[in-house]
């Protein structure tokens, strides 16, 4: 997790921002006018954006964080803000940003604020995967008091983004099956590397 200098993120984006809730109701309910959150309405979007709730309501019900994520989260006594650039069509955040709003539920100094990547280009041109990719989704750390950046993740787990790429590059495998090689590796891990490196980096703050 990487320190950021400077950021575009004010407080009038972060009043504006969504709380978990109204991120995941604003989702179904474009889906329910055929819209995407970015409006890319063609069909596969769409059918992204429904599997993404799908799994997001399992992992709401049924995902669980570890004793050993629960006491590094409680134990953080810096009042921060968790801003994570997202859309409802992002596989990665369907898998993974359940498991952020739990761990934030845990700590009264942890407020997580989302919003959509397409709404706010200025912010996500700031926090570039390796400085050129747009990924989501990114989770920016900031002190709720001064909005200075402590932190930067995302998009996904290191480990599972490096073997990830590995294989989208690979001709014999190819962007698609990389994409079910992910999600099926997120379907057996039920979050428990996201929290392994979470315990790591958090104890850091």
């Amino acid at each position: 997790m990487k320190t950021i200098s400077k950021s575009p993120i004010t407080r009038e984006i972060i009043n504006k921002a969504m709380d978990y809730e109204t991120f995941n109701q604003f989702t179904v309910s474009r889906l329910k006018e055929g819209r995407t959150t970015n409006n890319d309405n063609s069909e596969s979007m769409l059918n992204y954006t429904r599997l993404n709730i799908r799994r997001t309501s399992r992992i709401d019900k049924r995902g669980e964080l570890t004793s050993e994520t629960a006491t590094v989260i409680k134990n953080i006594d810096r009042p921060q803000i968790w801003f994570v650039i997202t859309e409802g069509w992002c596989g990665d955040s369907a898998q993974l940003l359940p498991y952020l709003h739990k761990m934030a539920e845990l700590n009264r100094n942890i407020q997580l604020k989302i919003v959509l990547r397409d709404e706010y280009p200025e912010v996500i041109g700031a926090f570039l995967t390796n400085g050129v990719s747009r990924s989501i989704p990114k989770l920016i750390i900031l002190d709720a008091e001064s909005l200075e950046p402590i932190g930067e993740w995302g998009p996904r787990p290191d480990s599972v983004q490096e073997i990830y790429l590995k294989e989208r590059a690979d001709e014999s495998i190819g962007g698609k099956q990389a994409s079910q090689n992910l999600h099926t590796f997120y379907a057996k891990d039920k979050g428990a590397l996201l929290q392994e490196e979470f315990q790591s980096l958090l104890s850091l703050k």
